[in-house]
């Protein structure tokens, strides 16, 4: 066969999922991958290796590659290395991200653009998946013109199945083979082209998806077709739907130990500490829009240790109830007490199986499906396709078979990923889909930790650990059940109700030990969003809602380093605040002042999205971004000329770029350069780490 390298990096599994589908998609088309995690550095050389390479890579944080790739990344950076050192090698890459981040699938585009630095030459054309509308969009038709390059590099090479000459760059001396490559770099685009049929309308360029949300929803939107339901075109199409996924877990239930499961070993991560929640204040009133609460943790008798900036993991498990339901449904509730253990089949064909790193052996149903399986996941169209073979009533599987197939693309979009629906809201729509066990276990992600941003100083506030967060809700796809909270701030909440306190001047007393609940925590990787090293740099901080955490933090760690040094020089600091009401949710409003008073805090602008000005008076700034505006002058001096810092946190959806946009527009005008100019200053406050996010969508 002809084998080709595939190496995947992935920060929750999509990347590496990706790759073991295009790893089964090779053999039906002749090929033999060789898949590793890019991690696995001692399984594959690439200074050495002669076959075609092929890269899935996904981007996390704001962009940055995932931990699985640092090494890779800081090994190839190495700026020793010749810019020949890849020469041999012919690739294509596969970029995971969301377009509602800055750095959009930057993880790959780093390894992308070094490698391409270091000689190595496409031999397909880069994807760019957008989880904002989909990765499907993109990765299904990549992966479908992905076998056509493939073919064609290997009959350009001579079908060796390896690559044994290098051939020479297209810049060196003209030959035979600098055209077939150029030429393959053709065929490719067209393929991709080819693929994008005319009946799906979709995009000319990789990347570029933002039209594919509203082609959808106007495909959909004078239609009554719902998640159980299609109407024409697609209820009477020939559909082509995905291959069914290769079985390969063997699953035995055995009676219950009697033994009390820990939770310390449900998560994957390192260091993992066992606190309690010593105090739970609500922020908000009780009429505001959001319910907002603070949490406090006793950290005291721990090793963890953070800086105001940090963020850190919550370990959280599934609802009670949805667990229960999904028992129900799949009729294992008398067993939920059984040991689970797990095998690979004898006979599967998938190649490489092996047993979920995230499912421990030996635990109880009741509790993988609760602290291990991400039951809330988004269903794949591979799950979907897999859940049509486990249906009876012939509606049921039609209806399943177009929500997999490409011709329903705008219905799986409309109805599953942005419903957020996930396979117990299928079983309850599909009744007469009975999956088994081993099908769930194969299918299901890990449960991811919640991440939040730390709230406090260590400085200020020793032993203990703040950090704030929104009741989240999110209606239910089925249509007649109740909405759904948040999976961990619903469950913190429920924790905390017995003693959850208002937000008044009274002191707010401490949970006694033996009463306060624990929770599992984790520190996340140490990233940049940190005060300044030198203290006399100015700081903007841009912080809407809950997006003010860190910032309370790098206050009250300013309050205390001044008092520590009365006769040193510290920076202004700026603070831009938005909520909807004054009265409701502005949220620290007591300590900010406090904070202003002080002169820790240098100027406090804040905005209210949904209350009236007084009569008579001028209409105040709506959100953070206008407030921005108002003050250009100081902002692109404090930027420009003050060598300062920008920090925004907060909403990445539509916050975010609304205060780049607004920063592009001040830069503009208060420099009098260009937009292009502006967006090209604000490019290199980033890389200088001066303006600086923590967003989340």
């Amino acid at each position: 066969m002809r084998r080709f390298l595939l190496l995947y990096a992935t920060q929750r599994g999509q990347a590496k999922a990706i790759a073991e589908e295009i790893s089964e998609q090779a053999v039906l088309h002749g090929f033999s991958a060789d898949l590793h995690c890019v991690s696995e550095s001692g399984k594959y050389d690439l200074k050495t290796e002669t076959a075609p390479l092929v890269m899935v890579v996904s981007t996390t944080g704001t962009g940055d590659p995932p931990d699985t790739a640092l090494k890779f990344v800081k090994e190839i950076n190495n700026k020793t290395l010749p810019t020949d050192f890849f020469a041999h090698l012919r690739y294509g890459l596969l970029g995971l991200g969301d377009s509602e981040y800055t750095y959009f699938c930057n993880g790959g585009k780093v390894i992308d653009k070094r490698l391409q630095e270091l000689g190595a030459q496409h031999f397909y054309d880069t994807g760019h998946a957008d989880d904002c509308v989909g990765l499907e969009l993109v990765v299904e038709p990549w992966i479908a013109g992905l076998w056509a390059a493939l073919t064609n590099l290997f009959k350009m090479l001579g079908e060796q199945g390896e690559m044994s000459g290098v051939p020479p760059r297209p810049s060196d001396t003209p030959s035979d083979t600098a055209v077939g490559l150029e030429l393959l770099h053709l065929q490719s685009q067209v393929e991709l082209l080819r693929l994008e049929d005319a009946d799906t309308k979709g995009p000319e360029v990789w990347g570029q998806n933002e039209t594919n949300r509203s082609q959808a929803s106007a495909l959909i939107e004078d239609f009554e077709s719902s998640l159980v339901r299609s109407v024409p075109p697609l209820s009477q199409a020939s559909l082509s739907i995905p291959a069914l996924p290769p079985e390969y877990l063997e699953v035995h239930l055995q009676e219950p130990s009697g033994q009390e499961e820990s939770r310390a070993s449900v998560t994957l991560e390192d260091p993992v500490f066992q606190v309690p929640i010593s105090k739970a204040i609500q922020l908000t009133s009780d009429d505001a829009v959001k319910t907002t609460l603070l949490l406090e943790l006793d950290i005291s008798k721990t090793e963890f240790s953070h800086q105001p900036g940090d963020s850190f993991n919550v370990i959280c498990p599934n609802s009670d109830s949805e667990v229960a339901g999904l028992l129900h449904r799949l009729q294992l509730t008398d067993k939920r007490e059984h040991r689970v253990t797990l095998k690979i089949k004898t006979d599967t064909k998938k190649r490489g199986a092996a047993v979920p790193q995230h499912v421990p052996e030996g635990r109880s149903l009741h509790f993988i499906l609760t602290w291990c399986l991400e039951i809330r996941a988004v269903p794949k169209k591979a799950f979907l396709r897999a859940l049509v073979d486990c249906t009876s009533n012939a509606a049921e599987q039609r209806r399943l078979r177009e929500l997999c197939s490409k011709q329903g693309a705008a219905d799986y979009n409309l109805f599953i990923r942005e419903a957020s629906a996930c396979l117990l809201d299928l079983l309850l729509a599909f009744p007469s889909c009975h999956p088994p066990l081993s099908l769930l276990l194969e299918q299901l992600p890990r449960l991811q930790p919640r991440p939040y941003s730390c709230a406090s100083s260590s400085l200020l506030h020793p032993g203990k650990l703040h950090f704030v967060f929104n009741i989240l809700e999110y209606p239910s796809p089925i249509t007649a059940a109740a909405p759904r909270k948040g999976l961990c701030t619903g469950w913190l909440a429920t924790l905390v109700a017995p003693f959850l306190q208002p937000n008044t001047e009274a002191p707010h007393t401490d949970r006694p030990d033996a009463l306060a609940p624990e929770i599992l925590i984790s520190p996340r990787a140490t990233h940049s969003f940190r005060l300044p090293d030198d203290p006399s740099a100015p700081i903007i901080m841009v912080g809407p809602g809950t997006g003010i955490a860190p910032f309370i933090g790098f206050l009250q760690h300013r309050e205390k380093l001044q008092e520590q040094n009365p006769d040193g020089n510290f920076g202004a600091m700026w603070l831009f605040f938005g909520c909807r009401h004054k009265d409701r949710d502005y949220l620290f409003r007591e300590e900010l002042r406090r904070f202003l008073k002080i002169g820790v805090l240098t100027h406090l602008k804040v905005s209210f999205s949904r209350d009236a000005p007084p009569e008579g008076e001028e209409a105040p700034a709506k959100y953070v971004q206008d407030n921005l505006q108002r003050h250009s002058q100081q902002v692109a001096r404090t930027l420009l000329q003050e060598n300062g810092c920008i920090y925004v946190c907060g909403d990445a959806k539509n916050m975010a770029k609304d205060v780049n946009d607004a920063l592009v527009e001040i830069v503009s005008k208060e420099a009098a350069v260009s937009k292009l100019e502006a967006v090209k200053t604000l490019a290199a406050l980033k890389q200088e780490r001066r303006y600086l996010q923590d967003i989340w969508s």
